[in-house]
């Protein structure tokens, strides 16, 4: 679950979020390391005691990742640790925003109290940057959605792009869960092929294009007599043919349907 934002603001030139719930907030470790102009994050994180910090996941530069935090605790130790003047200074102000916002549920200067106009403007700010948050959060969700639909069509395609031989309908009616029988007529209905002396063949539109090969081979019938038989197979090009056209009428490969593992 997303690390929810319960504060944000400037505090002394600097971007000043509070992450998590009013009982356990929350700060980014590489935002207090930008506070206190400290050079590596990493190294300051390690100055701390383990539960003082956490590592949570935030929707920032357009994806989720995975961030180092700082309790409050730990805050004001590394606060405490460092010797650069603002450190005191930033101490200082987060006490006195986390008690604002702990008893009044925000935190509210002077001037934004005497000041109406301000005050609506803030609140206005606050509501264009929370609904622009959402906002994001929902093109976030979309983007993977998107993603993982690519991934597993990605992966059908590659079966189909290793497959260098033609196929006969069986092995491909499997990959869709269907009989061959089934899929011969799902491609009837399609107006893809029809039946001729007992072989499939395709329809005019669809002939010259590369999509299927003939084979002739030999059997027994039951009176033991020799019989030659022709039978069609389907080529790669044709079954990317055959990929696109069912995925267009919603019917989609074992690989990709949801309820498939």
């Amino acid at each position: 679950m997303e690390l929810q934002i319960i504060n944000q603001q400037e505090v002394l030139g600097k971007n000043f979020t509070i992450y998590g719930t009013l009982e356990d907030p929350l700060f980014l470790a590489k935002d207090v390391a930008d506070w206190i102009e400290h050079s590596k994050s990493s190294v300051m994180i390690d100055t701390v005691d383990d539960d003082e910090k956490l590592r949570e996941t935030i929707f920032t530069s357009g994806q989720n990742r995975e961030m180092w935090f700082l309790t409050e605790n730990g805050l004001y130790e590394v606060l405490m640790q460092s010797r650069k003047p603002i450190a005191k200074q930033f101490k200082k102000q987060v006490k006195q925003i986390l008690k604002s916002i702990r008893k009044h549920g925000m935190y509210a200067v002077d001037d934004l109290l005497d000041n109406p106009d301000m005050a609506i403007a803030a609140f206005q700010k606050l509501k264009e940057e929370r609904e622009e948050r959402k906002r994001l959060e929902v093109v976030n969700t979309q983007l993977q959605l998107e993603l993982q639909e690519a991934q597993k069509q990605a992966r059908y395609l590659d079966l189909i792009i290793e497959s260098k031989g033609a196929l006969r309908v069986t092995q491909i009616a499997a990959d869709y869960g269907m009989s061959a029988n089934k899929f011969n007529k799902t491609l009837l209905e399609f107006g893809v092929q029809h039946k001729v002396n007992g072989q499939w063949i395709l329809y005019k539109k669809h002939m010259g294009k590369g999509y299927t090969d003939s084979h002739t081979f030999d059997y027994q019938d039951k009176n033991g007599h020799t019989r030659a038989n022709v039978t069609t197979t389907w080529t790669q090009k044709g079954r990317l043919f055959l990929y696109e056209l069912l995925k267009d009428n919603g019917i989609l490969p074992l690989i990709e349907q949801d309820d498939v593992a």
